[in-house]
């Protein structure tokens, strides 16, 4: 599939796609790939080396679609997006790729903040945090595949993912080949049988 960088940011609301262009000279190839796959609806399995850029083609892709809905009124209180990573140690990562990213949008897009939320879950997330999630889940939701196990064997906090549209697994080379791998593709299997409608599945892998 051949798509040039013009094309790819051309995807995007004018919004993210000014954004984009005032942080980066252009995307790299793994991006503009990935986005015009991810437009399409498609399953995607990103595979670059580290630095290309694999984690924000996931999350700028999912962020449009969610500034789209805001800037329109009709983006709801519901968790559409999750991303799983084997890291526990995601702060500095989620900052860069995702809060940063966000923070900015919204105030270029002349949202209030909280428009759009994201949240970490993992074994390290209190329990008046992980109550909180239940009653006002997030837009995004950052997670391990142990942490998405238990969100999905509690009746309550399962049924705050049946609205799921995508589903973004990060270092894919490090879970294919071992228990964890297995067990989070099986927890995959039950988001997908739990929601609404079938999500779709981005992975980032480095090799």
């Amino acid at each position: 599939m051949n798509a040039s960088p013009t094309a790819a940011l051309d995807l995007f609301h004018p919004v993210v796609r000014d954004w984009f262009l005032s942080r980066f000279a252009a995307p790299t190839g793994a991006q503009a790939l990935g986005w015009a796959a991810i437009a399409e609806g498609r399953d995607v399995l990103v595979s670059a080396p580290t630095g290309s850029g694999k984690t924000l083609a996931a999350f700028l892709a999912s962020l449009d679609r969610l500034l789209r809905r805001a800037v329109e009124g009709t983006v709801e209180r519901k968790t559409s997006v999750v991303y799983v990573s084997p890291l526990r140690a995601l702060a500095g990562d989620i900052h860069r790729n995702l809060e940063s990213p966000l923070a900015e949008l919204l105030v270029r897009a002349g949202l209030e903040e909280g428009a759009i939320e994201a949240q970490v879950r993992t074994g390290d997330t209190t329990p008046g945090a992980r109550q909180r999630m239940v009653r006002r889940p997030p837009h995004l939701l950052v997670t391990t595949p142990e942490s998405l196990y238990l969100l999905l064997t509690s009746p309550r906090a399962r049924e705050t993912l049946r609205a799921v549209e995508t589903v973004i697994v990060d270092e894919v080379h490090a879970l294919a080949p071992d228990r964890r791998g297995a067990h989070l593709a099986l927890s995959l299997e039950r988001l997908e049988a739990l929601c609404d409608r079938r999500p779709v599945r981005i992975g980032l892998s480095a090799t």
